[in-house]
């Protein structure tokens, strides 16, 4: 199965876990506290990760797809990284950038 990610740049992680929530209906699969936070729903992969400034920015799109192997990135022709993985490759992500969590994925 393939479906769309989104990743976001935030300024405030518990504020916006809060909105993203009751927005896309459902809790997140993982929050990294004042770090990140993942929503996997049926129709979309939601990342958001902490930034300096620029907050509600895009940081990346891509695909969660579950015939992918191995990590890839590219850019659009606008300039726009999409990326494509599938969710074990998303879990070992978030545990090599925050070793505490204990997220496995699905």
């Amino acid at each position: 199965m393939k479906k769309i990610h989104i990743a976001i740049g935030v300024l405030d992680i518990a504020r916006s876990v809060e909105d993203y929530s009751r927005r896309l209906e459902c809790a997140p699969s993982v929050v990294i506290p004042n770090e990140y936070a993942l929503w996997r729903t049926a129709n979309v992969n939601f990342s958001i990760r902490r930034v300096s400034q620029s907050s509600g920015t895009l940081r990346h799109l891509g695909w969660e797809d579950a015939s992918v192997s191995q990590f890839s990135q590219d850019v659009d022709v606008n300039g726009i990284t999409w990326e494509r993985f599938n969710a074990k490759l998303q879990a070992k992500e978030i545990k090599e950038s925050w070793p505490q969590s204990n997220y496995e994925g699905k």
